[in-house]
């Protein structure tokens, strides 16, 4: 029996597994389930909804609060449980996985924000440095509305790049890559179907450009790391803008798969009313 043949077909295959360790990013053959899709528009549409004041780019699920947690907040962990796609991030952390956080990315048609050059390991406090980001569409992304765009190989040398503060108006995140390695011209942009997805890896320099077209862009980002890693409650973080600052040291984090293996503290949070916006 081949390979292919004995391959579930929603894990990665292998070639989709080599792309993924050369280029730092891949976009997995498996697509949401039509629940899955469902739900999650449904919780963003909520969410626009009880936050009118916060730019639809700065929905981050700070999702604590346990029993009290609004079911359409549950809804998004519960995906994030889904055992189709932790079989695929399995494949890349390993056996042991933590979910640590989400953030629903909303460009609004017309004046959506652009997100510029960065890399996530900048911002978070996780040692050893061990993260990948999957980065679900609930709209169709494409460059006319602002989708994601890598730098493939950027993650190879497993270092953060210099980053300068950058607080220009129209920026939905305020640090950005100021280093002499980067060279923008090697990116390719990452345009997906409403219900695909793709995965990047921490130390990916990515970023996305503004929204003028006439299409909303939405997405949601669910970050994993392996147990094996330690989410630092004494590393004092920021979160990425002004807008969006949050304490990382209170974030609740919760095993997903496994065992944990480097004492991390699953307790922190968890009594936090689920919050969007600023802290």
């Amino acid at each position: 029996m081949s390979l292919a043949a004995a391959t579930p077909p929603h894990l990665l295959s292998t070639a989709e597994l080599a792309r993924y360790r050369d280029d730092g990013y891949v976009v997995p053959r498996w697509r949401l389930p039509a629940d899955m899709l469902r739900d999650l528009r449904q919780g963003l549409e909520r969410l626009l909804t009880e936050n009118p004041k916060v730019r639809p780019e700065h929905l981050v699920m700070r999702w604590g609060g346990g029993a009290k947690a609004l079911p359409s907040h549950a809804a998004v962990l519960e995906h994030a449980r889904r055992s189709e796609l932790l079989d695929i991030i399995a494949q890349i952390l390993g056996p042991d996985l933590i979910c640590w956080g989400a953030h629903f990315f909303c460009k609004p048609a017309g004046d959506g924000l652009e997100v510029p050059w960065h890399q996530d390991g900048e911002y978070w406090p996780i040692r050893p440095l061990a993260t990948v980001t999957a980065w679900l569409a609930l709209d169709r992304s494409t460059v006319d509305n602002g989708c994601l765009r890598v730098v493939p190989g950027s993650h190879r040398m497993k270092s953060v790049y210099h980053h300068r503060l950058d607080e220009r108006p129209g920026l939905a995140i305020d640090q950005v890559i100021d280093d002499s390695r980067f060279d923008e011209a090697k990116a390719l942009p990452v345009e997906l179907e409403a219900g695909q997805l793709s995965i990047h890896d921490v130390y990916m320099i990515h970023g996305s450009g503004p929204n003028r077209s006439a299409a909303r862009r939405a997405g949601l980002a669910i970050r994993y790391m392996p147990a094996t890693s330690l989410y630092d409650r004494a590393i004092k973080r920021a979160g990425g803008a002004a807008a969006i600052r949050q304490d990382m040291s209170l974030r609740p984090i919760y095993q997903v798969r496994g065992a944990d293996r480097a004492g991390n503290d699953f307790e922190i949070g968890q009594d936090r009313p689920f919050q969007v916006g600023t802290e």
